[in-house]
């Protein structure tokens, strides 16, 4: 017996092992081209016409319908494009009074996959992309993607500011996503039009997204892709992660300014008073019982009284500019200080006149001569003459 369970136990580890090894599909088993370090598996190599000889049995077309202003550029340059879908074996129309232009496959059409590229150069002319420009999407390296932006703001004015946003001033953010993406891209309307490798397509496809949802502004992805290209450079860092050596941009709510809530009413079943009329008003007034001939004058006279107020008050604003300003009113302070220099000022003049007679009449009491003073013994003072003979 336990020679019997031991030998159910390892059938059943080697039929593990077996079902471990099975594949799900019929064809999905390893390839010896798998892991050949040789061959690139994401090369895309140019179709060649020799591996679908026969053709395409059924024929597929693609229409798309173009704006108005479109017409007179693509009536111009549609025989070029004819020209051009015509080298793959791909047929071209446009139609005017549709307003749309078809393509489809021919029996000289070899690529099935050229009917998709050739959808999409109707699309990205049907989007405003120069004809010669749009013609690259014909080369298998080259894709398209046509973003749309229109619905994703809901406010007219903001759409349009970050749309704006998104080109810069004279095209520079515009022309700077383009260099560091390696894609063409154009913004017309509603829609933003790429082209150029899957990694590049997106890179674009996130920054537009972004910038019109206003999650991030395009400056910043600029600014991660500059330093991813410098990373790229050093063959050190290819199987390390980047994130610790690229920026984190964290966004800052600006507080905008509450708008004022508005008392609510209390609530009432009944609807409000009616309005009065225009005729209502005139019964009121009495106007309407008014001849023509009086309203006329009437309104007239009204007419006179505006006048008179706005030439009136014309005339004031034209004298105003001959109305001589205000003088500023003088300090307090600076002229009470002038005062009291003035008063100093007179004090010591008066001080220095009074000096000025002491030392005076000091200098004459030394100079005085005491002889003058005395009489002489012979001789008699003078009488003085009397007023009886002086009469």
């Amino acid at each position: 017996m336990e020679t019997s369970g031991s030998g159910d136990g390892g059938g059943g580890g080697v039929v593990e092992e077996k079902r471990k090894g099975k594949h799900k599909g019929k064809h999905d088993k390893p390839k010896p081209w798998d892991d050949d370090p040789n061959i690139d598996h994401w090369k895309i190599e140019k179709f060649d016409p020799s591996w679908n000889e026969g053709g395409l049995l059924e024929v597929s077309s693609f229409s798309t319908l173009f704006p108005q202003y479109r017409e007179k550029y693509l009536q111009e340059v549609w025989p070029n494009v004819k020209r051009g879908l015509s080298e793959y074996g791909i047929s071209g129309e446009l139609n005017l009074v549709e307003g749309s232009m078809t393509v489809s496959t021919t029996r000289k059409t070899r690529d099935p996959y050229i009917i998709v590229k050739a959808r999409d150069l109707i699309k990205l002319l049907s989007r405003s992309v120069p004809a010669p420009q749009a013609m690259k999407i014909l080369n298998d390296e080259m894709q398209c993607d046509v973003i749309k932006i229109g619905n994703l703001t809901r406010n007219k004015e903001r759409f349009v500011k970050r749309r704006q946003r998104l080109i810069g001033p004279n095209s520079s953010t515009l022309k700077a996503i383009e260099i560091l993406t390696g894609c063409y891209v154009l913004i017309q309307g509603n829609t933003v039009a790429a082209m150029g490798s899957f990694k590049g397509l997106k890179q674009v496809r996130r920054i537009v997204e972004d910038c019109i949802q206003n999650v991030q502004h395009p400056i910043y992805h600029i600014k991660t892709l500059l330093m991813k290209r410098e990373l790229a450079k050093n063959p050190a860092l290819a199987n390390e992660n980047w994130e610790r050596f690229l920026p984190n941009f964290k966004k800052k709510n600006v507080k905008q300014k509450k708008a004022k809530a508005k008392e609510k009413k209390p609530y009432t079943p009944f609807p409000p008073p009616q309005q009065p009329s225009k005729i209502d008003l005139q019964l009121e007034s009495g106007e309407y019982f008014l001849s023509d001939k009086k309203k006329l004058a009437k309104t007239w006279q009204e007419k006179q009284e505006k006048q008179a107020e706005k030439a009136a008050e014309n005339k004031r604003k034209r004298d105003a500019a001959f109305v001589p300003p205000k003088e500023a009113p003088k300090d307090t302070s600076e002229s009470n200080k002038s005062q009291d220099n003035n008063h100093e000022l007179i004090a010591l003049a008066k001080s220095l006149k009074k000096k000025a007679r002491e030392f005076s009449k000091h200098s004459d009491s030394k100079n005085i001569n005491p002889e003058a003073y005395i009489a002489e013994s012979g001789e008699q003072p003078a009488k003085k003459k009397s007023k009886k003979n002086r009469s």
